[in-house]
């Protein structure tokens, strides 16, 4: 989603930049390199700074370009850890939100997951569905706080975290039309930047979970399943978007994978209890979580037509 975000920026300053003669007209090959930089650079300018002014932060790189020589920049990549195959020729430096990858590498610092309190509020009642409907497939009272209260704090992160990922793919579907024109980034390209951004939102909780000693081959699967899910969606909504055909298959498809969540919460509670993975339970709450998503769908879809 932000990768999505920061190319289509590029491209609107890469289009001005065109406009106003401000490319590159180098001849040695690079152009499209050197343009990009540029692009990064004036995105870079133009975000606020404590007080400066525009004006004031032209007629400081001005004067800092004047003295500042090729052996500068190595002192500063030297002094910073910065590899400069790697962030300065991607334009990292140029993104003041953007932490130094190669310093957290060399530094032994792993990105820590994190929620969001609206993404906290909107995972409550999966997980109280969750605890009234599978509690039971593994023993335990749902009126027993107790019970509850010992597997809280790993299921509602992880179900948290997973409505953090899915706000984010809602909004990469407000990108899907500009102003009336659909964007000019290729859809192959859009869709592999969604899900490489998606891919590594979870890492951090992948990470965690096996830090925990709860992740497994299985799960780690079901969590893709989430990527799938979500790239499915967008295919889906842009096709409505575009008036096109939309294939039955792939809404099937979509249905059995939008309760990969509650398969998520199911096999961390069978590592958390230390049982082995019921596959008798696990396919009837397949077809259980099935039906269930298409009576809510029916629900919210005679919901909004009366509204």
């Amino acid at each position: 989603m932000e990768a999505l975000l920061e190319l289509e920026k590029v491209q609107r300053v890469l289009s001005l930049m065109s406009s106003r003669g401000l490319s590159d007209t180098g001849s040695n090959g690079d152009g499209a390199a050197a343009d990009r930089f540029l692009a990064q650079f004036l995105l870079f300018m133009v975000q606020p700074f404590d007080s400066l002014s525009s004006e004031k932060k032209l007629l400081l790189v001005s004067e800092l370009l004047r003295k500042a020589t090729p052996d500068t920049l190595e002192e500063v990549q030297h002094l910073t850890c910065v590899e400069a195959d790697q962030d300065i020729s991607s334009g990292v430096l140029l993104l003041p939100n953007k932490k130094f990858k190669t310093y957290a590498v060399k530094s032994g610092i792993q990105a820590a997951p994190m929620v969001g309190f609206d993404a906290m509020t909107r995972s409550k009642s999966t997980l109280e569905d969750f605890c009234r409907s599978y509690f039971m497939f593994h023993g335990l009272d749902v009126g027993d706080p107790q019970s509850i209260f010992k597997y809280l704090p790993v299921l509602s992160f992880t179900e948290s975290y997973i409505y953090q990922l899915d706000a984010s793919n809602e909004d990469s579907l407000c990108l899907v039309k500009d102003n009336g024109t659909y964007s000019k980034v290729p859809e192959r390209e859009k869709e592999t930047l969604y899900e490489t951004s998606l891919l590594q939102m979870i890492e951090p909780l992948d990470g965690l979970l096996q830090r925990q000693g709860l992740m497994t081959d299985r799960l780690r699967n079901e969590l893709k399943s989430g990527i799938q899910y979500w790239s499915l969606e967008r295919k889906l909504c842009q096709a409505l978007l575009r008036n096109e055909k939309i294939s039955i298959e792939d809404v099937m498809e979509a249905i059995h994978l939008k309760s990969f969540d509650y398969r998520v919460l199911n096999l961390l509670m069978y590592q958390l209890t230390g049982q082995q993975v019921n596959e008798l339970h696990m396919d009837f709450l397949s077809i259980s979580e099935f039906l269930v998503e298409i009576s809510d769908d029916l629900y919210d879809y005679e919901f909004n037509f009366v509204l």
